[in-house]
């Protein structure tokens, strides 16, 4: 039970202050998978930390659906409808792809607006307007970003917290990361970022798979000046309760439209190479990012066919019969299974139509590409990471607030 937290003063009054926010605001019952660990909350759940810090102040709120703070019960209360009943002032909510609600597709235009819920003016961070810009930030005394994570280099929402820091860092506006667990934090692995290969969907030079929270990220990218002109930002950091990087961390709302469970999560950093290939990974299907295929592959029993559909309007191969690999069975990957890669390479016919234009920045360098090109086993690839990795372990050290 999430009680057995709360066994002095402190955690008391993290309880009193916790059922007296979420009983103002409106809630709703989670849907998706429970929270397996009930003990471990996020930051957004620790408001004795961060309420005092935004009394009287102008607020802009970084944000989409994951925002949210939770109830014994398993329910939930977004964090703007909550702040906004307590009499916070949110000024506006920035959103990060896929939008304040969440529904929008991977690349898609998300248009400003406003929140039908609340009244706040929503302005977009995706398509080319990424940085807040001064005119949207003026009059903004604090920023709170608030989204969940997977801890996949190319996943945008730490690109979209590099920028709102770096425009923060510029206007000498203080930001606060309320932080998440990663239920990708257990492991580090897969090619580095060359930086100059850098894009939206990789910005820092780190493995694939970084094994850090978002919170824990943005002390990196603060302490280790990649902010534009080497900036730093005026940065506070509210933690998980009970969580470890070995924690074992169920999401209560699909971060993304084509992240459905824990084992699309668990799968997407070694199947999200797909997205820069003509290989479908399960998009346009109800298991995304659980299974790939192509109608060239091979013919076997396993198949399926994409159409467009809830997070997927246009996917690979469109009314195709997929012939495919099933993933849904495999046991939880404690590193970047790039086996699955391999095979799908050999599987192609015309092996120089399987690169898209992507695939590089998905990658993070040309290095992955030419391995199989040259037929690389998995063995020696998984080799060629090691050291950059290592190095990696060095810096990520200085950063970490969890065991």
């Amino acid at each position: 039970m999430i009680c057995k937290l709360f066994k002095n003063t402190y955690f008391l009054l993290v309880l009193s202050m916790f059922f007296s926010l979420i009983s103002c605001g409106q809630s709703s019952s989670a849907k998706s998978e429970p929270i397996l660990n009930t003990e471990i909350l996020p930051g957004a759940n620790n408001t004795s930390a961060y309420l005092k810090l935004l009394k009287g102040k102008k607020i802009a709120i970084v944000s989409n659906q994951t925002s949210v703070i939770f109830k014994e019960n398993g329910s939930y209360t977004h964090l703007v409808d909550s702040l906004k009943s307590l009499g916070t002032k949110i000024e506006k909510v920035f959103s990060p792809e896929h939008g304040f609600r969440g529904t929008a597709d991977a690349a898609e235009v998300v248009l400003n607006g406003i929140d039908v819920k609340t009244g706040i003016p929503i302005v977009s961070l995706y398509g080319n307007n990424k940085k807040p810009n001064p005119e949207q930030l003026e009059g903004i005394d604090l920023v709170v970003f608030d989204i969940q994570d997977v801890g996949v280099r190319f996943y945008t929402y730490i690109s979209t917290m590099h920028y709102v820091m770096e425009a923060c860092a510029e206007q000498n506006i203080p930001i606060i990361v309320l932080d998440r667990p990663n239920p990708n934090g257990h492991y580090i692995d897969g090619p580095t970022l060359e930086v100059e290969h850098k894009s939206f969907v990789g910005m820092h030079p780190v493995p694939l798979v970084y094994g850090m929270t978002i919170g824990e990220y943005a002390q990196m990218i603060n302490g280790e000046k990649w902010l534009k002109n080497e900036l730093k930002c005026d940065l506070t950091v509210i933690k998980n309760i009970g969580y470890t990087h070995k924690s074992e961390y169920s999401l209560a709302i699909r971060p993304s439209p084509n992240l459905p469970n824990n084992i699309s999560i668990n799968l997407y950093p070694s199947l999200g190479f797909f997205e820069g290939t003509i290989i479908n990974a399960g998009r346009g299907t109800e298991n995304q990012f659980q299974q790939y295929g192509a109608p060239f592959f091979p013919e076997n029993e396993f198949t399926y066919t994409p159409i467009p559909n809830f997070g997927s309007k246009y996917p690979k191969h469109q009314d195709k019969i997929c012939f495919g690999v099933n993933l849904k069975n495999t046991e939880k990957l404690a590193k970047v299974n790039i086996e699955w890669l391999v095979d799908a390479y050999k599987k192609t016919p015309q092996t120089e139509k399987f690169f898209g234009s992507t695939f590089t920045i998905h990658a993070g360098n040309t290095i992955l590409e030419e391995q199989l090109k040259q037929s690389k086993s998995p063995e020696e690839i998984y080799a060629s990471w090691q050291e950059a990795i290592n190095n990696f372990k060095k810096i990520r050290k200085k950063y970490l607030i969890y065991d």
